[in-house]
């Protein structure tokens, strides 16, 4: 497993064994965000799949993901759903 310099928690950490999606977004991921921080982007994701029943099959949905997950990994973060309250 290779170290990157994580872009999201901004130290260097263990990488991904290879990319998350077959396009340049995927190798944008591999080459610059850590194990830890697509694990809790995949967290993140969950959540906004629940929250928004997001339908997978819907192609706006899958956009709107992967809009998120550019937010989330390299733009500071992704916002939760409005209303959202995390379990206690």
């Amino acid at each position: 497993m290779t170290t990157v310099q994580c872009e999201k928690l901004q130290k260097a950490l263990p990488g991904l064994a290879h990319p998350p999606f077959p396009n340049a977004f995927g190798e944008r991921i591999f080459a610059h965000i850590s194990k830890e921080a697509w694990g809790l982007w995949l967290d993140h994701q969950t959540m906004l799949i629940n929250e928004y029943r997001l339908n997978m099959l819907d192609p706006k949905a899958r956009d709107f993901l992967l809009a998120e997950c550019e937010k989330f990994l390299f733009e500071g973060g992704s916002q939760k759903p409005p209303g959202f309250v995390a379990d206690k």
